[in-house]
């Protein structure tokens, strides 16, 4: 992610030198026994022995749809002796929201129409000719999906010299985004930083792909080096976390959609 999402979402680094860091640390003691959803002025908040909860920054948590609430209600409840933030990717992803705030939204719009702009599907590989393949029969049936339903075109390249998009393609996509609150934002870039692609984000919110097809068009490079070389442990377990948040970022969208 580009530089000012680095410091919003500095929770979301799962890569394997912050999980070690994270096994080092001593995590807080649980301090509470029942957790509740409530409803609140603006929608509903979580309650711990019931008391309303905070982010970190001492943010209050509110959230304009019930299920969200609960969601985040049963990770607090989940929790064992001590309190471990890597076991309740909803209550993460929804504090990284509000402390952003809602100044941060056309931000972050305009991050996920940046990436869309040089994006992971528009750069084939030249060789092997396996893999240039598999990345024609999975993305460019994406793009076709997403030319029709924006009415805009691209032009993918080969190699990774920077290939221009056209500038109507661009600003119907950023318009297509236009309306969407902070949490639906905030979920689409975590999705846009997890796959690599803004447009498969945004053809997710538009339901034209369903996340496994999403999830799975993200990887066509790197499971196509699995099946040459192998996986080893480390990166099942990077992945497997990966995937908890991606699908944690797609059930916020759901809920917000209804």
């Amino acid at each position: 992610m580009r530089e000012f999402l680095e410091d919003a979402f500095q929770h979301r680094d799962d890569g394997y030198g912050r999980a070690q860091k994270h096994a080092k640390q001593e995590l807080p003691k649980r301090f509470y026994k029942e957790t509740g959803v409530v409803p609140v002025e603006g929608g509903f908040t979580v309650t711990l022995d019931g008391r309303p909860t905070r982010t970190p920054g001492r943010v209050p948590v509110v959230v304009p749809v019930a299920g969200i609430a609960t969601i985040m209600a049963e990770e607090w409840a989940a929790q064992g002796e001590r309190i471990d933030a890597q076991t309740m990717p909803m209550v993460r992803l929804v504090n990284s929201a509000l402390e952003s705030g809602e100044g941060m939204v056309p931000s972050f719009r305009d991050e996920v129409v940046k990436f869309a702009g040089s994006d992971l599907m528009l750069y084939r590989a030249e060789s092997p000719r396996e893999l240039a393949a598999e990345q024609e029969a999975m993305w460019d049936e994406a793009l076709v999906k997403l030319a029709r339903h924006f009415g805009v075109s691209f032009q993918p390249t080969i190699g990774i010299l920077h290939q221009p998009q056209p500038p109507a393609t661009l600003a119907k996509l950023e318009e297509s985004l236009e309306g969407e609150g902070l949490l639906v934002l905030t979920a689409l870039v975590s999705i846009t930083g997890l796959t690599g692609s803004g447009l498969l984000a945004i053809g997710l919110l538009n339901r034209l792909f369903t996340p496994d097809y999403v999830w799975s068009a993200a990887h066509v490079d790197e499971d196509f080096q699995i099946r040459q070389w192998g996986e080893d442990e480390e990166a099942i377990e990077r992945r497997a976390r990966r995937r908890i948040e991606f699908d944690t970022a797609v059930k916020l969208i759901e809920l917000m959609r209804g």
